[in-house]
């Protein structure tokens, strides 16, 4: 059975507009003009426990308002929506005491209190026990790298190091549905590893049901098992990663190092598109030409010092699906 059950659901917005000048500053006094947004249009999707769900698309796509709705936080125009049973926005207090939820943009510590006074306030909301609490949290600080961040101040923290705390305050009372929006931003390269690893970690082991939203494609390929992929309010593609690939194109790349980088190649069926000294990507069509007989061409009319087949980049995948066009 789903945990999550989303059936045609849509959020309209309301958004107020006014003319151009004084007089239609003036006339928006008296007489205010707004217009609809169709945030989200009549979108479904169910997902199982313990999933692992990308959720992706370009800004203004939906993604923030479905992550809110399922959180409880807004209320939808029309459609139905349940979590582990549950009506988000009906049920806010039982709701989310199972839930967690991590958006890069705003936080849930309080400002002008040390860290560790936020995770205090929240271990009483979540009314977890000190000994549970006290276990999780030397976990959270041992993986997040928090130690020395405790006693500070959270307006005085750097975005990263804001994040890095707001990942383990979502993650202190052991939610069984973990939604994260925009998790990564800001976070250095260390600091992003670790928390892929952690959310890894915690779907392995305690079968948390993650949904990430994240322009981050590096996240999306070393985390997520499936893919929605949502623009304008409507959902583009539900599958995995090779589906999403399909959908936007057949192409490889193959990319080889010339033993000697003042050689000039030329390969039938394939195109070159980028080269830098010895090094150069190829693209072709494995409908066309099959990856090992392209190799074989090229090791037996050049001298190769080391070669390897790859997809496009998922950015440049998604991309392409974005803007409706193949190559």
């Amino acid at each position: 059975m789903p945990l999550i059950q989303v059936s045609r659901l849509s959020k309209q917005y309301a958004v107020a507009e006014r003319r151009p000048g004084f007089w239609g500053a003036l006339a928006g006094l008296v007489r205010r003009r707004t217009r609809l947004v169709q945030a989200l249009d009549e979108i479904s999707f169910s997902i199982e426990p313990g999933e692992l769900v990308g959720y992706i698309g370009p800004n203004g796509a939906g993604k923030s308002t479905t992550v809110k709705i399922l959180a409880g936080i807004l209320v939808p125009t029309s459609g139905e929506v349940t979590v582990a049973g549950r009506v988000p926005w009906r049920e806010r207090i039982a709701h989310v005491a199972t839930i967690g939820v991590v958006f890069g943009q705003r936080t849930q510590l309080w400002w002008d209190l040390p860290v560790i006074e936020s995770f205090e306030l929240l271990r009483d909301i979540y009314r977890v026990s000190p000994a549970e609490y006290r276990r999780t949290l030397d976990e959270l600080i041992a993986i997040m790298d928090l130690k020395d961040l405790l006693d500070t101040p959270v307006r005085q923290l750097s975005l990263g190091q804001r994040m890095r705390c707001d990942v383990a305050a979502a993650l202190l009372h052991r939610p069984a549905v973990l939604f994260l929006d925009e998790p990564t931003i800001g976070l250095d390269a260390v600091a992003k590893l670790a928390t892929r690893e952690l959310v890894k970690r915690l779907n392995r082991e305690q079968g948390m049901t993650v949904i990430l939203t994240t322009h981050d494609m590096d996240d999306i390929e070393s985390l997520c098992t499936r893919v929605i992929m949502i623009d304008e309010g409507r959902i583009l593609l539900d599958g995995d990663l090779d589906q999403l690939r399909r959908a936007a194109t057949t192409e490889r790349r193959l990319v080889i190092i010339l033993a000697d980088e003042a050689t000039w190649i030329e390969v039938p069926k394939a195109t070159v598109i980028h080269r830098q000294g010895a090094r150069l990507t190829l693209r072709f069509d494995p409908a066309t030409v099959s990856a090992a007989s392209l190799i074989a061409d090229i090791t037996g009319r050049y001298a190769i010092r080391d070669l390897y087949v790859e997809h496009p980049p998922i950015e440049e995948i998604v991309a392409r699906l974005y803007q409706g066009r193949t190559p």
